[in-house]
């Protein structure tokens, strides 16, 4: 890779849709565009797009300008490479609509939100969320004056542009993700605060899990429905669903009959164990059919009354299966519901209609409020986990939601299932390093042969070593068994070779030589000591780094008004260490940093999380002088001198893979 140039954009979820091909192909189009207009403006693209395929081909330029005056206020606005992308991915995605074909695939539970060629929303979706953030933001003092938002307007998306709103429906869903004090929060914000407040929502959504394709700052400053909505839609579904798992409700357990089922129910998403609780609990009514989705297995409401029948005895209505309208029976359901205080999220016609969203978040919220398990819980021995386990917990959940960040064909919900047959693996590969995978010879899921899923692996083992990862005794067949370690030290060096290389890219000019661990630490030490500080990190393991005072002086040194000190604490406690890292994480992520760790890999300095902070936070630092322009500013002049040839040091993040050798 030495002396690759990249080309690079702000944005990551933009960057993601496109392969380094496709962006040398469309930056060189965009530069003719600007050379021979000594300028670029949305009314020049018409009929200056009719040279790029599948946009040319596809579309008139009278329908291409009819395209862009409904879709923009103004044509008038000048465009950037950024601008000329979003709107090249418009264009396409409407010609595809014209030509019957479909846009990218997103999350399946958002699919119709965030990936419609139409914009169009549904009306009772959003009346379904609007209902439950005015329940559950009822009583925030910043909002209250905004709420309760009225379903039948579209207060939702202007109360949604300032981006404190989006902010504070991701604490709810998973509390403690956004250190509120690094919220912009006034009654009238200008452009930049707002803007920050966006990169921060975005950022932090990624990092619980949603999957952000085609949605970018400005569709929240410009209210654009369909993008914001499903934004909503997926953290209220990650709220719905947090307690289905094993550490939440390990009543589960009752679900199975043994541990070897256990780890099985461990290891399905949460939508999987709702529909085996769903079951489960339908088994006891009797109910002779199995119910595999949230849409046409539950649009008589026949499980619907078995399953309340069962959880609410008390509430039982005899006409409700003996009704033979549809809408009638579902009716009878929704009042069963409100008898239990569940009548929530959805209709009658929703029912019937077999609304995915709604019926799941409607089947989710009876489960928290009255799941009907057993209050004894099973002992079994390996819910109890070592700290080691737990680490490898957080570092499961980093790896995932990284890759589900770079928008690949499907959404995982456990590294150490979902990647087992290798297609996965190969098409992360392609994002990190375009061309590198072979496709002639890999096999696109499902696959049924078993030897299909280990020549994926053997794939991605020998990409692995042509990227200089550690994989000494490796085989496909390993990844294909789902070994847990070493599924997680390839997944780290694919996560450290994409952060490198990215950096590499920024510093091309620096004779082609690799930028190494040791390099980012110096940088970041460079920074600091430049500002003024007398802090140092002597290494990514260094335990001081505990009380997060280097990062905030590191953050404060790229960004000198990203950090309002008087927030910040000694960090000598714990709770002070814990209020600092939630800190940090907030305002890397304001920034514009892309990044999954959480403030217990801060506090116990796991040094993998250290360096993919550090590089982050170096990555965006650099990126700032000029979009098109990679330099390098003077004042790290120092750093580029010190940049040496050596590959990857793999032993400074202790992930060499040596130690399987005696397995």
């Amino acid at each position: 890779m030495a002396g690759y140039v990249g080309v690079f954009v702000s944005d990551p979820w933009l960057q993601s849709q496109f392969t380094q091909v496709e962006l040398r192909r469309l930056k060189s189009h965009f530069n003719a565009m600007k050379r021979e207009n000594g300028g670029l403006m949305l009314a020049d693209l018409p009929s200056k797009m009719a040279r790029i395929k599948h946009v040319g081909e596809n579309l008139t330029e009278q329908e291409r300008e009819s395209f862009l005056r409904d879709s923009y206020k103004s044509l008038e606005e000048d465009v950037d490479f950024e601008l000329f992308l979003q709107v090249y991915l418009k264009i396409q995605a409407h010609a595809a609509a014209r030509m019957g074909n479909t846009a990218k695939s997103s999350s399946a539970f958002v699919k119709s939100a965030t990936s419609t060629l139409l914009h169009t929303i549904s009306e009772s979706e959003k009346a379904s969320y609007v209902a439950h953030i005015n329940s559950y933001l009822a009583d925030d003092e910043f909002l209250k004056k905004y709420l309760p938002i009225d379903p039948l307007t579209n207060d939702l998306f202007e109360v949604s542009k300032d981006g404190v709103l989006i902010c504070k429906l991701i604490n709810v869903a998973v509390p403690g993700t956004i250190d509120e004090r690094a919220i912009n929060m006034k009654r009238m914000l200008n452009p930049w605060e707002r803007n920050e407040n966006h990169t921060l929502c975005l950022n932090s959504a990624k990092a619980i899990g949603c999957t952000l394709v085609n949605i970018g700052t400005q569709d929240f400053i410009e209210g654009r429905r369909h993008l914001v909505l499903g934004v909503i839609s997926q953290i209220i579904k990650i709220q719905l669903l947090a307690d289905l798992n094993l550490k939440k409700t390990p009543q589960l357990l009752e679900l199975v009959d043994d541990n070897k089922d256990a780890e099985e129910l461990m290891s399905l998403p949460p939508e999987k164990i709702l529909l085996r609780w769903m079951n489960f609990q339908l088994k006891k009514a009797k109910y002779e059919k199995i119910v595999t989705n949230f849409s046409s297995d539950i649009k008589d409401a026949e499980a619907y009354a078995h399953l309340l029948n069962v959880l609410a005895p008390e509430y039982i209505n005899p006409t409700i299966l003996t009704v033979k309208d549809h809408l009638e029976r579902a009716k009878f359901v929704l009042e069963h519901a409100g008898r239990m205080g569940c009548k929530r999220y959805l209709t009658a016609k929703d029912i019937v209609e077999g609304s995915p969203n709604l019926n799941l978040a409607f089947v989710a919220h009876i489960f928290q409020h009255r799941n009907g398990l057993s209050t004894q819980t099973k002992q079994i021995s390996f819910l109890e986990i070592s700290p080691d386990e737990a680490q490898m917990s957080r570092e499961e959940r980093a790896f995932r939601f990284w890759i589900n960040s770079l928008g690949n064909s499907s959404y995982i919900d456990n590294v150490f299932e979902d990647l087992r047959n290798g297609w996965l693996l190969l098409e992360t590969l392609d994002k990190v390093s375009p061309g590198i995978v072979n496709w002639k010879i890999a096999t696109k899921p499902p696959i049924k042969m078993p030897f299909r899923k280990v020549e994926n692996c053997n794939q991605v083992v020998k990409i692995g070593k042509q990227l200089k990862f550690s994989l000494v005794n490796i085989a496909g067949n390993d990844i294909v068994q789902g070994n847990k370690k070493l599924i997680l030290a390839y997944l780290w060096q694919l996560m450290r070779c994409n952060m490198l290389q990215l950096l590499n890219n920024l510093r091309f000019h620096s004779n082609g030589k690799e930028i190494t661990d040791a390099d980012i630490l110096e940088w970041s030490n460079s920074k600091v000591r430049n500002s003024g500080s007398k802090s140092r990190m002597a290494s990514f393991k260094d335990k001081s780094l505990s009380d997060g005072i280097f990062f905030l002086e590191l953050l404060s040194a790229v960004h000198p008004r990203a950090v309002n000190w008087s927030l910040v604490t000694k960090g000598e406690t714990e709770e002070q260490k814990k209020m600092n890292a939630t800190y940090i994480i907030s305002i890397a992520r304001k920034l514009g940093c892309s990044i999954f760790l959480l403030p217990e890999d801060l506090i116990e300095v796991n040094q993998k999380m250290m360096l993919t902070l550090t590089a982050s936070i170096m990555y965006w630092h650099l990126k700032q002088p000029m979009e098109d322009q990679i330099s390098i500013s003077d004042s790290d002049s120092s750093s580029v001198d010190t940049i040496s040839t050596s590959t990857l040091d793999d032993t400074a993040s202790e992930c060499s893979m040596d130690d399987n050798s005696n397995r």
